[in-house]
């Protein structure tokens, strides 16, 4: 229960970093795509996760078909690179805790 409380303290607390980059974007419009990114990446990670969840439950279905099938392609590539011994793997636990020693957590 307590780790449901904190996601969800966590998306408030995003949901409303991004409503004020919102809204501070609707008054300098128009803006390029490369303003529009900047912006965004400047938003603390957990305002950017839900901003990027946002767009991709934007696009229509025959993108999302498109981009499913594009991953699905991406992860047999790797998977055939880790097969056929041309990459190096990395344990599940410490490829986590440097992804998390990454973002400071």
């Amino acid at each position: 229960m307590g780790r449901q409380c904190a996601v969800e303290i966590r998306r408030e607390r995003a949901n409303s970093c991004l409503k004020m980059a919102m809204s501070k974007l609707s008054l300098h419009m128009p803006m390029t795509l490369d303003q529009i990114a900047k912006e965004a990446l400047a938003l603390p990670s957990e305002a950017r996760a839900l901003l990027a969840d946002r767009l991709v439950e934007s696009l229509d279905a025959a993108e999302v078909n498109r981009l499913d099938k594009l991953w699905a392609a991406e992860a047999k590539r790797r998977r055939d690179e880790v097969r056929q011994g041309r990459v190096n793997t990395v344990p599940g636990d410490e490829g986590l805790a440097k992804v998390r020693r990454s973002v400071g957590r």
